[in-house]
């Protein structure tokens, strides 16, 4: 501080006032005064860093003393740890702000470290070094690593492979090598995969020429893909498949190792010119299946769990390493399954029955359902020909209808088997769905596990007694015209039972179309010409019993005898006058499936087309040989 009232008293100008000041300090000693000086302005301009002496803490503040007018203060967050805040300790820090008001300064202790250690980075080391830090944060595209000052881990630069979450590197100590310094914007990018290169290639050679299949490895799990773990041996990686990483099933190999997992690995293979390398961890362990046939014998029950259903079947795990198939096929005796879910679910454990083994394909079959009793071994005992069962209507279909006799046996009644008498188009005309009716067994077949029954056959069959005995050849009687075909009309006798009569029968004259002489619903007089038990037909005339008025009212006793004769004798004897059998509802006018099973007189054929499958075949059949004849005897 300069005192001008000093100098006023003194009577000197300025100009004699600096030559006597010059006079008194030499040269050098005015340029030390002036360094001096310098320095003493710098040190309080912010940015500058200072050296001081920590006096004490108050909370989070802790006090220091730089040698300015008044004491600074420095953030206890910015020491490493509380043991470094020690009164008399000697840091330093920089100036940050001064405060002239209130006196305070404030001061920072990481940014002075900081610059020390940026000024020591860019002294000591070069592009190309290494060095060692720790991982401080992630940031975005890599991680912050401390190797005195903060410097760049890019992510791509953090392994030889994608090492999937970086963040796992937060905390640990990283060796990296110096990739660039970037002076100027005070940046410094670092790569450990660089060093970890150079590491391995060193140490590759050595390992190839000392790898040998069959020998044990130990290594670092690197990576964990779908197919397999790779291994780092040292130098070198291989490849452990996921096939060979247990000798049981496994959906990822994260079951079974875990990254920076220290593993020792069976060496299968060696490719030393392309530098490939197969390991297996299950072959440190003998195969299961070496002595599967003894530990499993055929035919012997077993426990398991399920551990994979698919729409074929279930797989179940006997142990470690041995899984069988049991099919849906062979999950229930008397089920229809569409899937096995419906038995078992996934984790279940269950009893089963080994039915065969093939070692060489390591597969084995099992059975669940050879853990019962198979109902349809005693069916044949239970439900033997002849029985008379109660069942339900399951289902129908043309041929027949399905139904259940008890939980999981099921018999089918053919369509041909629901009545002695009419012929049904479909069941449903004769049953309905979850109807219960009574039936008889007809056949059991235990190995295609069938059960035939038959509704008919519960009662006696007409055709034998109750018909031959009721519609007697030459008697008259009355039936109503229930269709028409181009041959002749269909007579119902009774409910369920039909006769033909032919078109020839119909008069005496030839007759082009059956509806010139008769109507459907028409009531009609006719004789019984024929009844044919083993052909189930019944053979009617109309001119006839025209014949057998003319007798009775005797206008022609001539006529009558030769009635009376064609009757007895030409109708039985003469073929070629014989009435011909009916056609099928195909060509009638009556609806599909509505017809009933007809009988007629005797025709010249030599086998019987009545009980055929199929309408069609019927028809075929009769309408070639129902043509009409020409008759050999007139009236």
């Amino acid at each position: 501080m300069v005192d001008r009232n000093l100098i006023s008293k003194l009577g000197l100008s300025d100009e004699q006032l600096d030559q006597q000041v010059n006079e008194m300090f030499t040269k050098d000693e005015n340029e030390f005064l002036e360094e001096v000086l310098q320095k003493k302005v710098d040190s309080r301009l912010p940015g500058a860093i200072l050296k001081g002496h920590i006096v004490s803490q108050i909370g989070n503040d802790v006090i220091v003393e730089v040698g300015l007018k008044s004491e600074g203060f420095v953030d206890a967050s910015e020491f490493t740890s509380p043991d470094e805040i020690e009164p008399g300790k000697e840091i330093e820090v920089i100036l940050e702000d001064t405060d002239s008001e209130s006196g305070l300064i404030l001061l920072s202790k990481r940014k002075a470290d900081s610059i020390r250690g940026w000024q020591t980075i860019i002294n000591t080391k070069k592009e190309g070094d290494v060095v060692s830090g720790k991982v401080v944060r992630r940031i975005k595209g890599g991680l912050l690593v401390d190797i005195g000052v903060p410097v760049f881990l890019p992510a791509s630069q953090v392994d030889i492979r994608k090492p999937g979450d970086i963040s796992r590197f937060i905390g640990k100590d990283v060796a990296c090598k110096i990739l660039k310094i970037d002076v100027e914007g005070r940046n410094i990018v670092v790569s450990r995969r660089k060093l970890i290169e150079e590491e391995r290639r060193s140490s590759k050679d050595k390992i190839l020429s000392e790898i040998e299949a069959g020998q044990l490895r130990k290594g670092i799990v690197k990576n964990i893909a779908d197919f397999g773990v790779f291994v780092d041996l040292g130098g070198l990686d291989g490849l452990l498949h996921i096939s060979d990483l247990s000798w049981g099933r496994i959906s990822h190999p994260a079951e079974v190792v875990d990254i920076d997992q220290e593993i020792e690995c069976f060496v299968i293979g060696v490719d030393k010119e392309n530098e490939k390398i197969s390991l297996g961890l299950k072959q440190k362990t003998p195969s299961p299946w070496e002595n599967v046939e003894e530990s499993y014998p055929i035919g012997e029950k077993v426990k398991g769990k399920v551990v994979n259903i698919m729409n074929y079947g279930v797989f179940v795990r006997l142990e470690d390493g041995i899984e069988g198939l049991v099919h849906i096929s062979e999950m229930s005796w008397t089920k229809r399954l569409s899937h096995p879910s419906e038995i078992v679910n996934l984790g279940d454990e269950i009893e089963v029955v080994v039915l065969n083994i093939n070692k060489e394909k390591q597969e084995i079959s099992l059975g669940l359902k050879q853990t019962e009793v198979n109902p349809w071994a005693v069916a044949t005992h239970k439900y033997p020909v002849g029985t008379i069962v109660t069942a339900t209507v399951r289902s129908m279909t043309n041929f027949g209808a399905f139904v259940e006799i008890e939980s999981g046996i099921d018999g089918m009644i053919h369509i041909s088997d629901l009545s002695w008498t009419r012929k049904y188009g479909h069941p449903s005309e004769a049953l309905q769905k979850g109807q219960e009716i009574k039936c008889i067994v007809l056949e059991v077949n235990e190995e295609k596990r069938r059960i035939s029954l038959g509704i008919k056959q519960m009662t006696e069959d007409p055709w034998i007694h109750a018909i031959p005995e009721k519609y007697i050849p030459g008697h008259i009687i009355k039936g109503k015209v229930a269709k028409l075909t181009n041959f002749g009309a269909f007579v119902e006798l009774e409910p369920d039972l039909e006769g033909l009569l032919h078109i020839s029968e119909l008069a005496d004259h030839k007759i082009d179309k059956p509806q010139d002489v008769v109507k459907p619903g028409d009531e009609v007089e006719i004789k019984i010409l024929k009844v044919d038990s083993e052909a189930r037909k019944i053979g009617l005339s109309l001119r006839r019993v025209q014949w057998a008025a003319e007798d009775q009212t005797g206008h022609s006793a001539h006529h009558e005898g030769s009635a009376d004769t064609l009757t007895a004798t030409s109708v039985y004897t003469d073929q070629s006058a014989m009435p011909h059998e009916e056609v099928s509802d195909e060509n009638t006018s009556e609806p599909k499936g509505q017809s009933k099973q007809v009988t007629e007189t005797p025709k010249p054929q030599t086998e019987d087309t009545t009980n055929t499958d199929t309408d069609e075949g019927t028809t075929q059949q009769e309408e070639k040989e129902l043509d009409p004849p020409q008759e050999s005897t007139q009236a």
